[in-house]
């Protein structure tokens, strides 16, 4: 469970409800016919833009923002080494048994890659291949929403000139100028807040999140090959290092110092 995402919301809805009822009244910023304009607008505009099945898979993309297990980058490298240690010992064969063991489908996929004898560069250009598809799928995720966020502030200024042509069409009656001004821009207040509050959020989450996957990947693409060349598993480590940054390094070094005492 991402708790940043859920405070992060939750944090936004608040300070919003309480700047609100510093200054006025919550019931003022609710119009059901806003809500249908900006929200609807948006989901319609949205599902025009992509196929079906893209769309209706929104909710297991918005699933990732909320509930995802990370996989840190000291975590593989400790798997590769424990790997290049067992290739070293017993042979490129000896990691097919030990890969049944293991959770994550594109290690395992090029363990057996390489336990079949496939050429380091094919090896290569197979895992690559993957992970750039793997890129492109997380990245037509993160642009439903990025889609939705355009989409929201739009609707909601069509959903205000509503609300004036509205107003201008009973202007005679005054009494009915401040209510219908009020609604017209409450359609803009619900797009601004769709668009920075959950939409844009929600997308960089899954940024951020495909950035962390397919650097781990990486990784293991690197390690993979490595251990392929037959090269030293301390060498491998130092090589698989450069992968994370200098503090993570650290934490590394004494973590393994940790398991090693």
């Amino acid at each position: 469970m991402d708790i940043s995402t859920i405070i992060g919301l939750i944090l936004g809805a608040i300070f919003l409800v309480w700047g609100i009822m510093e200054s006025g009244l919550i019931s003022s910023y609710w119009d059901f016919a806003s809500v249908m304009i900006t929200l609807g607008g948006t989901f319609a505009s949205t599902l025009a833009s992509y196929p079906m099945k893209n769309f209706l898979n929104t909710v297991n993309v918005v699933k990732k923002a909320f509930v995802y297990k990370e996989v840190f980058p000291d975590e593989v490298i400790g798997e590769i080494i424990n790997l290049a240690n067992i290739a070293r010992k017993e042979g490129l064969l000896a990691l097919e048994e030990y890969s049944e063991d293991l959770q994550d489908d594109f290690l395992k996929k090029g363990i057996m890659l390489i336990v079949d004898g496939t050429d380091p560069e094919l090896v290569r250009n197979i895992l690559e291949t993957e992970l750039t598809f793997l890129e492109e799928r997380h990245t037509e995720g993160q642009s439903i929403f990025e889609t939705m966020a355009s989409f929201a502030p739009a609707f909601g200024m069509i959903g205000t000139l509503i609300g004036l042509i509205n107003m201008l069409r009973t202007i005679d009656d005054t009494s009915s100028i401040g209510p219908n001004m009020s609604v017209a821009l409450v359609t803009t207040f619900y797009g601004s807040v769709l668009a920075n509050v959950v939409f844009l959020p929600l997308a960089n989450k899954l940024k951020i999140r495909s950035k962390s996957e397919i650097l781990v990947k990486e990784l293991m693409v690197e390690g993979l090959l490595s251990i392929q060349a037959g090269e030293n598993p301390r060498i491998i480590e130092e090589k698989l290092k450069t992968f994370i940054p200098p503090d993570a390094r650290v934490n590394y070094k004494q973590k393994l110092e940790r398991e090693g005492a």
